[in-house]
């Protein structure tokens, strides 16, 4: 996968980009690398500080762990090691912020370390957080500390010449919005210039300037986000300025994060405005658990003595451990209970790995394998499929409605039609 050269087209024009697929989740990793390998796409996957890192993340895997893991995914099914790129999300001392700055940026030289050794080539240097109780850092002192990561990557890997950085933070932390969208501000002309101006120098400054010439891209805010029930969308008259404000910068582009949800019209628009970088994450296990609850709809129907009870599980496996929502969602008990499970934000993301949930979806899938899923019934809960193009297995009814997603982050992206 030639980055360069598909940013090199962004640049001068070309409406050219590349999905990045934030998530850790088996089943929509499996369903996007089989798409890769249907239309041969180059596919990004990218983990986070908070999902994979030195003390294993909230997945239980080290760095180390996933690259081996999504290697094997990738080889079952066919994926070229050229069409994989591996990046690495918010890399910093955000898991540690609650510690003294200087303990919080050791452990995240392990982090970045950890990263760079397992493989992973597109690295997001992200110091922006306070530590410790520490006054929000400067841009000099987030320059000066992303410099000193991008340092330790550089000795890390194994062929830091292939290493591409991302610089820069204007959105919400890693995990997403807490309450309602409010003051959403797009990044000025100015803030860009003064995060790219002190992180070339805080390069310089770390014996790292050769690595300046890698950094491809900048995070900013150029007007889109999402909540527990709605988006903000691009609007490219909005975002002028900031684009205008690239031009001067050879070889850079944007990066995008909380894509999630926007139209495809919206997302093509932000590639054509130089975001080459799209992340999603929540959207696509938002589509994985409106397939699992279409099929256990399905099961309730066609196996109701040996039912799963995904869904009961699930709600189950949430009460017990509440930590990964319910900071988040508030209200009276109805509406909880609806953003539980309908929440754009889908923190019901974070229960998948549990054990019950694991066996209940495994229940799920063999109570289907040899189900009578015929062409009238199917449509019922899974709609959109010609009638001669219906699936007839709960994992290809499954992949399918999660390709729906990365098909058209790839639309928009100029490599699918």
């Amino acid at each position: 996968m030639e980055i360069q050269d598909l940013i090199s087209k962004n640049r001068q024009g070309q409406r050219v980009g590349l999905p990045s697929f934030c998530t850790a989740n088996e089943a929509v990793l499996r369903a996007t690398l089989k798409l890769a390998v249907a239309h041969d796409l180059p596919v990004l996957i990218e983990a986070t500080c908070n999902q994979v890192n030195q003390d294993g993340g909230y997945t239980g895997m080290k760095p180390a762990d996933f690259v081996s893991w999504l290697n094997e995914l990738a080889q079952q099914a066919g994926v070229r090691s050229r069409q994989l790129l591996l990046g690495g999300d918010h890399l910093g001392p955000n898991p540690w912020r609650k510690e003294p700055a200087e303990q919080a940026m050791a452990k995240a030289e392990q982090l970045v370390q950890a990263y760079a050794q397992a493989g992973f080539r597109k690295i997001h240097l992200d110091a922006s957080m306070a530590c410790g109780g520490e006054a929000r850092p400067s841009f000099t002192e987030v320059a000066q500390r992303a410099a000193r990561l991008c340092r330790v990557a550089e000795a890390a890997a194994p062929h830091p010449e292939e290493l591409i950085y991302v610089i820069g933070t204007e959105v919400p932390v890693p995990g997403g919005e807490t309450e309602e969208m409010s003051g959403l501000q797009i990044t000025t002309p100015e803030r860009l210039a003064e995060t790219v101006a002190t992180h070339q120098e805080a390069f310089e400054q770390a014996g790292v300037g050769s690595a300046w010439a890698r950094v491809v891209s900048v995070v900013t805010q150029p007007g889109v986000d999402f909540n527990h029930s709605g988006i903000h969308r691009f609007a490219p008259p909005a975002a002028q300025e900031l684009v205008a404000a690239l031009r001067p910068y050879e070889g850079l582009t944007f990066e995008g994060h909380s894509t999630d949800y926007q139209p495809t019209a919206a997302l093509a628009e932000l590639v054509e405005h130089h975001v080459f970088f799209l992340k999603v994450g929540p959207e696509l296990t938002f589509r994985f658990r409106e397939a699992v609850f279409a099929l256990a709809a399905i099961e309730d129907r066609l196996c109701p003595t040996t039912r799963s009870a995904i869904v009961e599980v699930l709600d189950a496996s949430m009460d017990r451990n509440p930590q990964d929502w319910e900071a988040y969602y508030s209200g009276t008990p109805e509406e909880v209970s609806r953003l539980r499970y309908f929440s754009l934000s889908d923190r019901i993301r974070y229960y998948w790995q549990e054990e019950s949930v694991v066996h209940a979806l495994k229940t799920l899938m063999g109570n289907l394998a040899h189900a009578p899923l015929t062409m009238g019934l199917v449509p019922q809960y899974f709609g959109l499929f010609e009638f001669a193009d219906i699936p007839t297995g709960p994992e290809e009814l499954c992949d399918r409605h999660i390709q729906r997603v990365a098909e058209r982050y790839y639309r928009a992206c100029g490599l699918l039609k």
